[in-house]
């Protein structure tokens, strides 16, 4: 790789987050060797709230229970959770929720924020959503409630609620003990807060995710905190197919799966939601931009169509891209307007696919 343009994309990183006091860690892979690890107005044990990065995880979980025939992506979810299918949402899957699909987009009622802490009053708000569609009739961001349908869905399906699947299948056995599902409260200390650079949506969500009670919280959609390191190592885990370091947690099939396009063929649609052409997955963002407006700008304009990620709040994201051997992972504590954090990210992304040659 060109070391010039990696170190490019350091003093990117490092110019726009000292303009704002901000922290941040940026983590370079390639073919599993460290090209780039540094970390701006933070220790690499650092721990940050990755915001909708959990997606990912949370998917994960959900494809590793139909890896091990508890789950199918097919089936209603209802068949696990009949208190779920009421009020018109008894046809939605597994399948739909995962590619934003099932209908039930967040209303961002002040109630959602009062009963995020809450798994059991979350859960109870799922059962009583009304779909703004039938399932997989519109594409639509479903930006929390992801997290809680899914979630419930694992822990009905296994017994287990999805924090300690998530720990116990996934994360412990690779040795990432540097990533939590809601922040236990002796790792409080290294917790990276968020700094606002928008409007009031940003600080809001600053005011908000600042706080204890909702970084220790389990809200599958949007409270893991991790340290850069380990989201780079998880990543590199799904770029091999579901092992590292010799330990397998998930079959290359059940990875191929949770990376397959939403849309048959792979084609580009407009969420309704975000409002923004985008190409999901199972589980993660789809590269390969269509687009000046396209959400997949995050992981730089010259990513390729296989490349798959997440972004969380414009302030966080992980990819891999699997024809360069790469995995990439810029987290950072700047909550940037929506729309500036994803050019920020995807100008921090070129240089490194650039470098790469």
């Amino acid at each position: 790789m060109d070391p010039s343009l990696v170190r490019a994309a350091a003093r990117c990183a490092a110019d726009r987050l000292a303009s704002r006091d901000a922290a941040g860690h940026l983590v370079v892979l390639r073919r599993g060797q460290v090209v780039l690890d540094r970390a701006f107005g933070a220790e690499p044990s650092s721990l940050f709230l990755i915001y909708s990065c959990s997606k990912a995880y949370t998917a994960l979980v959900v494809h590793l229970l139909v890896e091990r025939g508890q789950l199918s992506l097919d089936g209603q979810i209802a068949a696990w959770w009949p208190e779920f299918g009421r009020r018109g949402k008894s046809a939605i899957t597994a399948r739909h929720v995962l590619t934003h699909r099932a209908g039930v987009p967040d209303d961002f009622a002040v109630w959602t924020l009062t009963t995020a802490t809450d798994w059991t009053a979350s859960v109870h708000r799922m059962e009583a959503l009304v779909p703004h569609w039938q399932a997989g009739e519109a594409t639509a961001y479903h930006a929390l409630t992801y997290g809680w349908i899914l979630g419930e869905l694992a822990r009905r399906a296994s017994g287990k609620r999805v924090e300690s699947l998530l720990h116990e299948a996934l994360l412990e056995p690779i040795g990432l003990r540097d990533t939590f599902l809601g922040l236990p409260p002796p790792e409080w200390s290294r917790s990276v807060r968020v700094v606002p650079a928008g409007s009031r949506t940003e600080l809001a969500n600053a005011l908000v995710f600042n706080r204890r009670r909702y970084r220790q919280a389990v809200v599958p959609a949007a409270t893991v905190s991790a340290t850069g390191r380990d989201v780079a190592r998880f990543f590199e885990m799904l770029r091999l197919g579901g092992a590292l370091d010799g330990v397998r947690v998930l079959r290359p099939e059940t990875v191929a799966e949770a990376r397959r396009p939403a849309i048959e063929g792979g084609g580009v649609v407009v969420d309704q939601t975000l409002g923004r052409p985008v190409r999901w997955a199972e589980g993660f963002h789809l590269g390969g931009v269509r687009s000046q407006a396209d959400l997949a700008r995050f992981m730089g304009d010259l990513s390729s169509a296989e490349a798959f990620g997440a972004i969380g709040s414009d302030c966080c994201t992980a990819w891999v891209d699997p024809a360069r051997e790469l995995v990439f992972v810029y987290l950072t504590g700047v909550l940037f307007p929506t729309g500036t954090g994803i050019l920020h990210h995807g100008l921090v992304a070129d240089c490194i696919l650039r470098a790469c040659g």
